[in-house]
């Protein structure tokens, strides 16, 4: 789920390599390519007990970062402490000397290369040394691999190796029980407590997923593996602290009944969509007022998609939680103009953010469908597909997401919105998506997602890099790649999709053209933050 995001037409926002562009960039004209926003909303529909909440929430956060950086790199004031101001500030963009848009590339000169297993490994294990351990915690997405005296491998659980900033995060979390009113959020998080503790997070993803009336959300703990690129199993620490906003999250209710029946009508052979989604999923609208950790590294999430365990998904399904403040900057900030360089001025006019949010909010809903565990018999997909499976989960998403919201405006489920504008607003926040590069999940999975809408005449480019769109090829295309990857997941068959990532997720001369010229307009590439109680006035 991470930056679409960061998210698939943009949704957690995907990391690219701008490679040629790049190259003449200083790190200050680097710095200065993420837009400045401030994470506000209206607090005054909260009780006194659920804003002292707010900021209890956003201390356990700052502690859930501290974490993050030492899985993502090491030791924060090595940053801090360096000299120069610019390179300064991109690290802490980055959360370390690589640059995550530049197919993670130290910035600093002589400085080293990123690990692809980061601190969760030791840095000179051998993927043969992993296989020929004896202990199946190796596996666990809550576990690192260390090194004991002697050099051999052993297996660490997350409450060791963090114990003492857990043993604070717990600390102020049960200080926030104390002011917190509403039963589902005090079970969740006693839950969440004894998950941070026991490694085992199970039971309170099923208490987060049975909290539905809660004014507040806070995803909080280790949950995305796109940092693990050596085995795609261990996951990074983070933290969301959420305001709801009950007016939009009342009118999107509807849609989680009709997932079943969508799931029926997907477009692949019906043994990829046999099993069935659950239907207590909820789908909610939120402010963000705090990231931290893996979340806020680089490219920011605009919609969460929860939990990613697949017993939780098939038991209860998950949640989807749509944040608006965000997705509202980098549309306006980043969608827009990008639209306004590349694309036809005739369709220009169907880009809007009504459609934008529609488009980002189903690939989340998506992340649900199809299916979870592959039927060869090689277990689940995620296990599967190893290294590839984010890459093709997010491709999957996003573009399930453009079928569904399609089938529901046909339907007449969707009324405010066309066809037309969806796949219109889908290729723009493709266009903004790609101009990351092919180095990290979300940028491989829009790169084969525009290559294949390319080859089948979705859209096309004229000489000076205007994109026209063919709606009927567009629709075509929607069916073939849901199919195409519908069947990828399912086979689960890793060489095969290795094979056809690295064919695909390419920048061709004619898109780094037009990429280029985005970035000499001066776009933003991104977001970053200033959050926190002052900004609040908490």
């Amino acid at each position: 789920m991470k930056r679409i995001i960061l998210i698939g037409l943009g949704l957690l926002v995907c990391f690219v390599s701008q490679a040629q562009k790049n190259k003449t960039m200083t790190i200050q004209e680097k710095v200065e390519q993420y837009a400045t926003v401030q994470l506000k909303t209206d607090l005054s529909h909260l009780t006194d007990n659920e804003k002292k909440m707010v900021g209890l929430f956003i201390d356990i956060a700052k502690i859930m970062d501290d974490i993050y950086w030492q899985q993502a790199f090491g030791n924060k004031q090595e940053v801090l402490r360096h000299k120069d101001k610019w390179e300064r500030e991109f690290a802490l963009i980055n959360y370390g000397f690589w640059d995550r848009m530049e197919e993670w590339k130290p910035f600093v000169e002589g400085y080293r290369e990123k690990a692809p297993g980061v601190n969760f490994y030791p840095e000179d294990m051998t993927k043969e040394e992993f296989y020929a351990l004896k202990d199946e915690a190796k596996n666990s997405q809550y576990t690192v691999l260390r090194r004991d005296k002697a050099g051999k491998l052993i297996v660490k659980g997350y409450y060791e190796e963090y114990k003492n900033k857990i043993d604070q995060a717990i600390q102020l979390m049960e200080e926030a029980i104390i002011y917190c009113d509403n039963q589902g959020m005090r079970n969740y998080l006693m839950r969440r407590i004894n998950a941070l503790r026991t490694n085992d997070y199970y039971a309170s993803d099923m208490a987060w997923m049975d909290m539905k009336d809660s004014n507040l959300d806070f995803v909080v703990g280790p949950i995305e593996n796109y940092d693990d690129e050596l085995f795609g199993l261990k996951t990074s620490f983070e933290a969301f602290v959420l305001v709801k906003d009950p007016v939009w999250s009342k009118s999107l209710q509807k849609y989680i009944k009709l997932l079943p029946d969508l799931q029926k009508g997907l477009p692949c052979d019906d043994k990829f969509k046999q099993e069935v989604p659950g239907t207590e999923s909820d789908l909610n609208v939120y402010d963000v007022v705090y990231y931290a950790g893996d979340c806020n590294a680089a490219g920011k999430t605009i919609a969460i998609n929860l939990p990613n365990d697949e017993k939780v998904q098939l038991a209860k399904g998950s949640r989807r939680l749509q944040l608006k403040n965000a997705m509202k900057a980098k549309f306006d900030a980043i969608v827009v103009p990008i639209a306004e360089q590349v694309m036809n001025p005739e369709q220009l006019k169907l880009i809007n953010f009504d459609a934008f949010f529609s488009d980002v909010m189903f690939h989340e809903v998506a992340h649900g469908l199809g299916i979870k565990n592959t039927i060869t018999g090689n277990g689940p997909c995620r296990q599967a597909l190893q290294g590839e499976y984010s890459a093709y989960e997010e491709a999957k998403a996003d573009v399930l997401g453009l079928y569904m919201v399609n089938e529901l405006i046909k339907r007449g489920e969707v009324k405010n919105l066309t066809q037309e504008q969806c796949i219109a607003t889908f290729v723009a926040g493709l266009l903004r998506s790609i101009r990351f590069g092919a180095t990290e999940a979300h940028g491989r999975a829009n790169l084969m997602c525009y290559n294949y809408f390319l080859k089948a005449g979705a859209f096309k480019r004229d000489k000076k890099g205007i994109y026209t769109i063919d709606f009927a090829k567009a629709q075509k295309a929607i069916e073939g790649w849901s199919a195409l990857l519908l069947e990828m997941e399912g086979m689960g068959d890793y060489n095969k999709a290795a094979d056809y990532s690295k064919k695909n997720a390419v920048i061709s001369k004619e898109l780094q053209k037009d990429l280029d010229k985005i970035n000499s307009k001066g776009i933003p590439v991104d977001i970053v933050f200033e959050q926190g109680r002052k900004v609040l006035g908490l």
